[in-house]
């Protein structure tokens, strides 16, 4: 682990660890914090690969922080629904919590209703990664990486899996994801913000106006496991081809779609072009109104989930105290 700190880049640039206590077995947690030319703010945890604080400024130049989350380490111990951490081995659900891999059968712990979520009881959000910081000629970041044993909640393979952060001068954040296993095995790694561009966290997000770069979504059935279908999203409250507000069409009910997610809660089929290869390509772009904050996403995957919070119900304290 790195010494509690600050390195004070001649350029400008900021990386700062610092302790940020223990978990439940004693294992030490460092609180990272990069800043860039701008003053954009990251702050992550490796407990759970977790983005704990972003900060960037409005169209008057007041900085806020634009990610849901905890104060300290206690909340994303005790009651935290994936705020900000990398998930894994296993993003999104896996049906009846089974798989079967070259003819066996493969047993997961079923933790949302019949299914499966986001890596089991204990997945890559409740772990301690290892954590190198560095500097590149991209920006400042911490590279993490966590070993998961041979059946480490169900899954074949000791699998080695890296995730890395990148604060750039261009004010993006760059995630890489990368893992090998011994033998093989399902992984699908991502990472799990709540996004709220208004930035004063007492706000919520359906005024915020979206665009998803995709023609089509993949339905899925009541306890929202996709049915193999793949659907067009024009003429639904799914169509975000151009600018919407999120909270336009979220409570049309009389979708069968919206009604099994309480709102969204579903896979994008990413308009990829000529590029079918692993390049870079505009998936999604979030503009709020009243601040001027953007957000433009771009993935090299095929697919991209659009959950808007639907099972946030008030019952949860964040930071400064919000709800």
């Amino acid at each position: 682990m790195p010494s509690s700190t600050q390195r004070s880049l001649s350029d400008g640039h900021e990386l700062t660890p610092a302790p940020f206590g223990r978990t439940s077995e004693g294992q030490a947690v460092e609180l990272f914090t990069l800043t860039n030319i701008h003053g954009i703010e990251v702050r992550l945890t490796n407990y759970g690969g977790i983005i704990t604080s972003l900060k960037t400024p409005d169209r008057s130049g007041r900085f806020d922080d634009i990610v849901l989350g905890y104060d300290s380490l206690s909340g994303y111990l005790h009651d935290s629904p994936y705020f900000g951490a990398i998930v894994g081995r296993y993003g999104n659900r896996i049906a009846r919590g089974r798989f079967t891999l070259d003819g066996t059968i493969y047993r997961l712990a079923v933790n949302n209703g019949p299914n499966s979520l986001h890596g089991g009881l204990r997945g890559f959000d409740k772990v301690v990664w290892n954590a190198n910081p560095f500097r590149s000629e991209e920006g400042t970041g911490v590279a993490l990486d966590y070993t998961s044993a041979d059946m480490e909640e169900g899954y074949p393979g000791t699998l080695r899996a890296s995730v890395t952060y990148t604060l750039t001068d261009a004010d993006r954040l760059i995630v890489d994801y990368q893992a090998t296993s011994d033998k093989p095995t399902p992984v699908n790694l991502t990472q799990h913000s709540y996004w709220n561009l208004a930035g004063d966290g007492t706000r919520d997000i359906l005024g915020h106006e979206l665009t998803i770069y995709a023609d089509s979504m993949t339905p899925v059935d009541s306890t929202l496991i996709p049915t193999g279908e793949i659907s067009p999203v024009a003429g639904t409250p799914f169509d975000f081809r151009t600018p919407m507000p999120i909270g336009a069409r979220i409570d049309q009910r009389q979708n069968t779609q919206i009604r099994y997610g309480g709102g969204y809660d579903h896979n994008f089929v990413l308009n990829r072009g000529g590029n079918v290869g692993d390049g870079l390509v505009h998936a999604a772009r979030v503009a709020e109104p009243t601040t001027g904050r953007t957000l433009d996403i771009s993935t090299t995957e095929p697919g991209m989930q659009f959950y808007s919070g639907n099972f946030l119900n008030g019952s949860i304290t964040g930071k400064a105290g919000h709800v």
